[in-house]
């Protein structure tokens, strides 16, 4: 392939976090759509007659906005994708053709899903969704907001560092990874209980089971020290790793007061959602406000440091909040809280909250080890 043709196969583009956010929207899309994943069934019927029922019988305002609403975003995300790699002209059409085949393709699906129910009415209205995202992010594009934004990019975030996307991406994850609710506020992966608990029901019938040490998770709780440090940790990490990729030190300091709000605003609204708004601010006591404070002096005093300094302290204090938060037991209030989750339909989004709670920290360990493994200066 000459280099002139692979020019003009794949056009210089401006860096978006676009395609990264499809990607996730898609699989978070794909995960409400099939959820479940149990009792898949052959009903000898084809896949695809839902399309030829005609329009369902029964429908509600709920499904209505619930179908606009969860699409629209994918058809911006998509849309925008095609604008950054100056395909404009057909990029709301790209957008809209996408979603619409997931939608058609996870319709079809539920057809073998004895707990979902395909139907015409939910394909219309999530094409009308992708619709709307695509002629937004058209519109923006047009007026000219969308190059503010890249302006905005750029003299906040550095083109040099590696791995920008995804970091912005895994930052704007964090706010909703903490709405499901954390034995330890901003306590997020701490799944060593449910792991075991797992290995225990899928060895249960063999003599593997014994090999699996005891742990009295119940007897376990964390010391005040403990959980200090982890709430401390816990605003240090979104910090750090935005930190890593923004340019200037009055920019990191803004951006540290972002972090806080929204580490309040998100706490704040699982513990409103988890106990009643009465209840909004009770995980607020003074050993979680000092190990506030405690990560806001730690922030302070890292602003100076280098991307790949960030990346090393990034490791560090994820593996130690890992390994602290893990050692807790399962408070029984919250217990019984999680249950109420885990049943409840709207607040839980089919459990897609705790799954983020749980690999967020994951997936940034992955990625500096990505950006450590492969360089942190782009070349």
């Amino acid at each position: 392939m000459s280099k002139k043709f692979a020019e003009d196969l794949l056009p210089e583009h401006e860096p978006t976090s676009a395609w990264a956010l499809s990607i996730i929207y898609i699989l978070l899309i794909v995960y409400a759509s099939l959820y479940p994943f149990q009792d898949w069934r052959n009903q000898d019927l084809n896949p695809w007659d839902f399309f030829l029922a005609g329009w369902p019988h029964y429908w509600s305002g709920f499904d209505v906005v619930a179908n606009i609403l969860g699409y629209a975003p994918l058809g911006f995300f998509l849309t925008l994708g095609f604008v950054r790699t100056n395909q404009k002209r057909v990029a709301w059409l790209y957008g809209v053709l996408i979603a619409s085949f997931l939608s058609f393709a996870l319709e079809s699906m539920q057809s073998y899903l004895p707990a979902r129910v395909p139907s015409l009415a939910d394909l219309m209205f999530n094409i009308i969704g992708a619709m709307f995202g695509s002629a937004l992010s058209f519109l923006l594009e047009r007026v000219g907001l969308l190059e503010r934004w890249s302006l905005f990019r750029q003299r906040w975030f550095s083109s040099s560092v590696r791995g920008v996307n995804v970091s912005l991406v895994l930052i704007a994850l964090w706010p909703f990874c903490l709405l499901f609710p954390c034995e330890v506020p901003l306590g997020l992966g701490q799944i060593h209980a449910k792991i075991y608990f797992a290995l225990q029901e899928l060895l249960e019938e063999t003599p593997f089971k014994e090999w699996l040490p005891s742990f009295d998770f119940q007897s376990q709780p964390l010391a005040p020290s403990v959980v200090l440090v982890c709430v401390a940790l816990g605003l240090l990490t979104p910090f750090l790793l935005g930190a890593a990729v923004i340019k200037k030190t009055w920019q990191r300091l803004a951006f540290l007061g972002l972090v806080f709000l929204l580490a309040l605003l998100s706490t704040w609204l699982s513990t409103a959602l988890s106990f009643g708004p009465a209840h909004a601010w009770a995980w607020l006591n003074p050993l979680v406000g000092a190990g506030l404070l405690l990560g806001i002096f730690l922030s302070i005093i890292s602003l100076r440091l280098d991307s790949s300094s960030f990346d090393v302290f990034l490791i560090i204090i994820i593996t130690l909040q890992l390994f602290l938060i893990n050692q807790s037991g399962a408070d029984v209030y919250l217990e019984q809280t999680l249950k109420t989750w885990e049943q409840g339909r709207f607040i839980r989004f089919n459990g897609l909250a705790q799954w983020l709670g749980w690999a967020w920290p994951f997936a940034v360990l992955s990625l500096i080890f990505y950006k450590l493994i492969r360089g942190v200066k782009v070349k």
